[in-house]
């Protein structure tokens, strides 16, 4: 192993040892499992989905924790995006290091100590917090007022999940009330987020559940005008039914996976009238054969490890499944167990795949190889991997 720095990585990183590829290798030399992202197809998503966004009149904040990667994030507001949305705060710590400066905490928090290190990340970037119930609201205030700043938040309601959120109407409005009230915090507007629309594969029964949705942000509006509120930002909306929430009354979409997609989006892009279609699988993970002891079957070294199956398994790419029988039937924590009935596989071939759920996957890995042809370009690091607290 060298020990001098090499082009394209941080000082004192080394292949085979730190990254599993170098800038200028061919797909070949690239150590496997590695977990490649298609720049070219990456880059016309990012660009699609601003697109889109624009053309709807939404604005666009994609969710970071799709990609854990402050870089991702930087292409994704220069090219348009309003900020990035966080699930936690060492994420959002994270993004603002890596140089995002408007990040919205899109998930509750109730330990003081995390929101007082939100609220001093707010003396460097834009940061917007959220709560769901009216006794989150002094502490935030006191975080806020022991920062020095000024914290604009959003009330969120349950917006069909029945999981977080306040119940749409006068509850949701007290939240609001008493955010607006409160010394430090500033009300902002609402997070009305669907997150079990995102996979219905139906795309009838999934424009239902976001109608129904957006009654009840109808509903909240209303109590919030009642209460002297004005709410000018609604936010929500995610990969599988962004272009349902544009129609109204959202005024912000916080789609993620579309900068990726992955197997499961896969099946619900099958369906007939999918604007899921337009996005490109630009997330492949690519392993090795390392076992074909038995006929029929090919053991790779892609485990849970290095991806996740609890949306399913991957969809292998290449040699097409279609004409070869390879299916993924199951993962250890060091293997897939791939079905090879036509016995096409040897030893040492490369199977590219798509991951069953790009979010958990990449959290999996410090590195995305990033590939343009048959080329490294370069190695994004994965710079929240792993910051869930």
């Amino acid at each position: 192993m060298p020990s001098d720095p090499l082009p394209g990585l941080e000082p004192g990183l080394e292949p085979g040892f730190d990254v599993p590829a170098l800038p200028g290798m061919t797909l070949a030399e690239i150590e496997t499992p590695a977990l490649l992202l298609d720049l070219d197809l990456a880059e016309a998503n990012i660009a699609l989905m601003a697109a889109r966004a624009a053309a709807a009149g939404v604005a666009l904040r994609p969710h970071a924790k799709s990609h854990r990667c402050a870089e991702i994030a930087r292409m994704q507001m220069a090219a348009g995006a309003a900020g990035v949305c966080c699930q936690k705060v060492a994420e959002a710590e994270a993004m603002v290091r890596g140089g995002v400066p408007d990040v919205l905490l899109t998930n509750d928090l109730v330990d003081p100590r995390k929101m007082a290190r939100a609220a001093r990340l707010a003396r460097a970037a834009r940061i917007t917090a959220i709560a769901d119930d009216v006794s989150m609201v002094p502490a935030w205030s006191a975080a806020a007022q022991e920062a020095g700043v000024e914290l604009p938040m959003l009330v969120e309601i349950d917006a069909g999940s029945a999981a977080c959120g306040a119940d749409p109407g006068a509850p949701a409005a007290a939240v609001a009330t008493a955010i607006d009230a409160a010394p430090g915090l500033r009300f902002a507007g609402m997070q009305a987020y669907c997150g079990v629309a995102q996979h219905i594969r139906s795309p009838a029964e999934r424009r239902a559940k976001i109608e129904a949705a957006a009654e009840r942000v109808r509903l909240t509006l209303d109590h919030l005008s009642r209460a002297g509120l004005d709410c000018p930002w609604i936010t929500g909306g995610g990969t599988g039914s962004w272009e349902f929430e544009a129609a109204g009354p959202w005024t912000e979409v916080q789609c993620g996976s579309y900068v990726f997609m992955d197997a499961d989006y896969q099946r619900d892009a099958a369906a007939p009238g999918q604007a899921l279609g337009e996005f490109a699988n630009a997330l492949i993970l690519l392993t090795t054969v390392m076992s074909k002891a038995r006929p029929g079957l090919a053991m790779c070294d892609a485990g849970l490890k290095v991806q996740s199956m609890e949306s399913g398994p991957p969809r292998i790419l290449e040699p097409d499944p279609r004409n070869s029988g390879l299916e993924v039937l199951g993962c250890a924590d060091e293997h897939a167990r791939v079905a090879d009935p036509n016995d096409v596989l040897r030893l040492g071939d490369r199977l590219r795949m798509t991951p069953g759920h790009c979010d958990p996957t990449v959290n999996l890995h410090d590195w995305l190889v990033g590939v343009r042809g048959d080329a490294v370009e370069r190695l994004i690091r994965v710079s929240a991997r792993g910051r869930s607290w």
